[in-house]
């Protein structure tokens, strides 16, 4: 058995003269949470519905669990779960009742197949609540569900697309509390997309993709390493000149976010109480960070990742991949 579980290899995907996919490679190990990054129209939904068995290759290959995701369609969708961003349960129906459903669409054996649903179940808390119609649980409560249904059939790789968008953070955290447990307990390889920089972290390693091209792939820690230096944001009574003051004193590039001047120094630390003395416009607020994910990511694209910049990575996999199984 191969030390991976997903492999890509030089893959292309144009849709004419557009190219969506520019020769991509990647590996991703067993048990690994991945994390996939990209602004929207990057190529990330493009390279996943390649993965999905959604979209075939203009060129390259792909392998999920050892199959080709060209010519082992049906063994790729009984290798991997998908947990959608847009909700896919059936409200009408009960938890127990959306879960029989799916165990009958891949194919459960009946034999464990009660076995499975509760053992799922009971892992999400949601035994109690399998009686009740899905339109009376909560937003974590669904979450859980659609957790507890895309592991239902013991899938090798869990895709989660923004698994906790929209909930509160109390809600998020339990989600993830979840998300972990299920990789200890399940062994399954998680293979994520978020635009929660938080959630980002929590990932054994990132790619960052751009323009169809992958740009950057690493650990959390590692790519933070690439922006160096420490950043100050500061609120000036003059924003204007301060900034050019700033740009010509300490020869450094300012960006803009709202009311703050941002820009990047080293020793951070020892830097700002020398620029509070020698600054002479007013300063209404001042902090210093270490780089994230978020300065990662502006720095590989130019450009924040923001929730408007997000679209469902699964849109149209819903539909597509319901009527694929069924076939």
């Amino acid at each position: 058995m191969t030390d991976y579980i997903i492999e890509v290899e030089n893959l292309v995907k144009k849709f004419g003269d557009l190219i969506a996919v520019n020769d991509i490679s990647f590996k991703v190990a067993h048990g690994e949470i991945f994390g996939f990054l990209g602004p929207n129209g990057a190529g990330k939904t493009t390279t996943i519905n390649i993965l999905c068995t959604l979209l075939r290759p203009t060129s390259g290959q792909a392998t999920i669990n050892g199959f080709d995701v060209v010519h082992q369609q049906s063994q790729v969708r009984q290798s991997i779960g998908l947990v959608f961003q847009d909700p896919s349960l059936d409200e009408r129906l009960s938890g127990l009742q959306n879960m029989r459903f799916h165990a009958l669409v891949y194919n459960v054996p009946a034999l464990v197949r009660e076995q499975r649903i509760e053992e799922m179940l009971r892992m999400m808390q949601l035994w109690d609540k399998r009686h009740h119609e899905v339109r009376t649980y909560s937003g974590g409560m669904k979450r859980r569900l659609e957790l507890a249904r895309g592991l239902l059939h013991r899938p090798k790789v869990l895709f989660l697309d923004e698994p906790t968008l929209g909930l509160d953070p109390q809600t998020r955290n339990r989600i993830w509390e979840y998300i972990l447990d299920l990789r200890q307990r399940e062994g399954v390889t998680i293979f994520l997309t978020t635009h929660y920089m938080d959630e980002a972290q929590k990932a054994d390693r990132l790619a960052v993709i751009d323009y169809g091209r992958l740009i950057a792939m690493d650990t959390p820690e590692k790519l933070k390493r690439m922006v160096g230096k420490d950043i100050i944001s500061v609120k000036t009574a003059d924003n204007d000149n301060a900034a050019e003051v700033i740009r010509l004193r300490y020869q450094t590039e300012i960006r803009r976010d709202g009311n703050e001047l941002i820009f990047s120094v080293t020793n951070g630390e020892e830097f700002l109480p020398k620029f509070i003395r020698a600054f002479d416009i007013k300063i209404q607020s001042i902090s210093l960070r270490r780089p994230s994910l978020d300065d990662v990511f502006l720095k590989l694209t130019g450009r924040e990742i923001r929730q408007e910049d997000v679209r469902s990575t699964f849109k149209a996999m819903v539909r597509q991949y319901g009527r694929r199984q069924r076939r």
